[in-house]
């Protein structure tokens, strides 16, 4: 495990010699510290979470002017993470690529997505951020599956993105790289976020822009540098998406602005949701943004004192401006002891908690064991049992799946907690296929049972289907709470 905070958190960056660590968001909430607090991962640590770098976790790629690849991770507490793995030769040296990860970890702000660690270790480079739930903003612009997204939402996208900007403008992080409909994220709220991926240079020369050179500010053209107006030069570009619902050449929308049919750039689908000075006064901003002299072009502030009163729905949630479901969670405070370990996948809880509960959730269970006629075969059964509990106990699950198996086959009627327990083994020997078929076994023993429930959100998750975690875990809590109210008649 990495250790809590980075080896050179004190090291200055190389980019902002001065900023502080502010360890709250722009309206004063605090930041969850177990996850936000920037720290240096450990290789196997990050190996682990995203399942030996497999393909299946991969969520975008770079291409080949910038081949670095992002991935979806769980760490340990069961916490979601994007992860994005550098090519060998972008960072060679290691306390370069950390000085400089450090400096942009400090930043917290809601929105942004927050940078929580790196990792370089041996030739690999890694950064770790937050990982957010609901897609790009190219997802939902370019290639939209239900509804496009509506006005209100596009000009939402606007001023947020302006607040991240600004806001890294005034933490002296003026450079980001490669502004495009990929760098903006959705959380779970459906509120777009700004990537801090793009606040670091894709390796160490500072060839920064992987987007077509259509796209890509005049200056860095020019010189293959960008400059803190670079960022404005695409800004622009995205207002453009946000604007057309398509991805327009600049020259070809200026053309289109400067023969004053500015409205033809205009989305289709949105025709009825907007006045058309709310319109024009995007376009022109956009105009502002993509002059082809830097000093041209407005500065941060201009942008929100443009965009922020566009906003008219600001009471409207996002994820209802998008049609985005949202996910029911069952708070911490209405969990058990197990349902939490459940929750934060804490292992070493839940098999404590297990070992505690024993075989009392079956009625008469043991008894049904200890009062049958009394032979050999019955004597092994009970032998075998013994072997696997104490293998349970001194978590030798390599044993316990042994001595369970053995006994699954021997007793007369199945046993909840068998299965239970050989379905926690599984899990802690990475064979989640067969945990998942074990609590489903252990259902069927107990329909209504939590744990057999616990089990299954934990295999689920440990597959990667999140979704069908949060089902299960929903309804372990739903019937642990029917049986804590029992009790209490």
């Amino acid at each position: 495990m990495g250790c809590l905070h980075s080896k050179t958190a004190n090291l200055p960056s190389s980019d902002d010699p001065s900023a502080p660590n502010k360890p709250e968001s722009v309206n004063g909430d605090q930041v969850d510290q177990e996850i936000q607090n920037f720290k240096e991962f450990e290789l196997n640590e990050l190996r682990k979470a995203t399942n030996g770098f497999s393909p299946s976790c991969i969520v975008s790629e770079g291409g080949e002017k910038a081949p670095n690849v992002v991935y979806r991770g769980k760490l340990e507490g069961n916490h979601l993470v994007a992860i994005k793995r550098f090519s060998r030769q972008s960072w060679p040296d290691a306390q370069q690529f950390v000085v400089e990860a450090t400096g942009v970890g400090k930043l917290r702000n809601k929105r942004i997505v927050s940078l929580i660690g790196c990792c370089a270790e041996g030739d690999e480079r890694l950064l770790v951020a937050e990982y957010m739930p609901n897609d790009t903003l190219s997802k939902h612009l370019f290639h939209w599956e239900k509804q496009p997204l509506p006005w209100d939402m596009r000009v939402r996208i606007a001023d947020y993105i302006a607040e991240a900007l600004d806001y890294c403008n005034v933490e002296n992080r003026k450079i980001y790289h490669d502004l495009n409909a990929y760098r903006i994220l959705f959380d779970e709220e459906g509120d777009p976020r700004l990537s801090t991926f793009g606040l670091m240079k894709n390796s160490r020369d500072g060839k920064s822009y992987s987007t077509n050179l259509a796209y890509t500010p005049p200056e860095f053209l020019r010189t293959g540098r960008v400059i803190p107006e670079s960022v404005i030069f695409s800004y622009g570009t995205i207002l453009l998406d946000l604007l057309s619902g398509k991805h327009i050449p600049p020259s070809h929308a200026l053309d289109i602005i400067r023969g004053k049919n500015a409205l033809l750039l205009m989305d289709s689908s949105l025709e009825g949701q907007y006045a058309n000075d709310d319109a024009t006064k995007l376009v022109d901003l956009a105009s502002k943004c993509l002059q082809s002299e830097a000093k041209d072009r407005p500065d941060t502030k201009f942008l929100l004192s443009a965009v922020a009163p566009l906003q008219k729905q600001e009471e409207v949630a996002s994820h209802v401006l998008m049609g985005l479901p949202k996910n029911t969670v069952i708070l911490p405070t209405m969990l058990s002891p197990l349902g939490k370990a459940c929750a934060k996948m804490d292992l070493a809880t839940f098999h404590d908690i297990l070992l505690k509960t024993g075989y009392r959730d079956e009625e008469g269970a043991e008894n049904e064991l200890s009062f049958q006629e009394w032979t050999q075969q019955v004597q092994e059964m009970l032998n075998t049992k013994k072997f696997g509990d104490i293998a349970f106990r001194d978590k030798d699950f390599k044993n316990s799946i042994e001595y369970y198996s053995k006994l699954v086959g021997m007793m007369p009627v199945p046993s909840a907690t068998v299965f239970a327990r050989r379905a926690f083994s599984y899990l802690m020997t990475d064979q989640q296929e067969l945990a998942l078929r074990d609590a489903m076994q252990a259902q069927v023993c107990i329909p209504e049972w939590p744990t057999a429930f616990y089990l299954q959100a934990l295999a689920l998750s440990k597959l990667g289907m999140e979704t069908d975690a949060q089902d299960m875990l929903n309804d372990g809590a739903a019937y642990d709470a029917k049986r804590q109210n029992s009790w209490r008649c």
